[in-house]
């Protein structure tokens, strides 16, 4: 990958293109490589997916989605593989519970369901037809990602922090 990369534990941003050309847009786009087997977290990743898995009171990939969305990201790229169907269950809107919520009067638990929630034009998915590493799961999604620069989130890291990482990296990367 030509171009500026910061790196910090579990997320880098970077571009693909030469650098001279993107220099001025902003990181708005994000890519979360979940395609793994989650062998280190057997036999739980037996039946489901790491990024799912509890961590307190939240699925690991909602603490990376909070995040990136703290980081000003507004577009959330997930490479998956086969058997990552409650990853897009997870982001999809529940009416039916939505109703059930708002008609009890359940408007704190609304409200967290709520930002679960994706918009369609703001969250896609890419498969990793083969395990072939991080960086070919960056690569899959270079057709969405083009000539601008983005960050690579991986959802089983989580790092505590006043300020979250990325969210500093972003600010590092437009004062460069």
């Amino acid at each position: 990958m030509a171009g500026r990369t910061l790196k910090v534990s579990h997320i880098a941003i970077t571009t693909f293109k030469d650098e001279n050309i993107i220099m001025a847009k902003k990181v708005t786009k994000a890519i979360f490589p979940v395609a793994g087997l989650g062998t280190r977290f057997l036999p739980a990743t037996k039946s489901v997916p790491k990024e799912i898995m509890t961590l307190v009171d939240r699925p690991l990939i909602q603490y990376a989605i909070d995040e990136a969305r703290a980081a000003g990201i507004k577009e959330f790229i997930f490479v998956t593989s086969r058997g990552k169907g409650a990853l897009e269950d997870y982001f999809d809107h529940a009416p039916v519970l939505e109703q059930e919520l708002r008609s009890k009067g359940k408007t704190e638990l609304l409200e967290i369901l709520k930002n679960t929630n994706m918009d369609s034009g703001a969250i896609a998915y890419i498969r990793q037809h083969k395990a072939l590493g991080l960086g070919h799961a960056v690569w899959c999604a270079r057709r969405l990602i083009g000539n601008e620069p983005f960050a690579v989130i991986l959802p089983d890291d989580v790092i505590a922090a006043d300020k979250p990482c990325l969210q500093q990296m972003v600010e590092a990367y437009n004062e460069t």
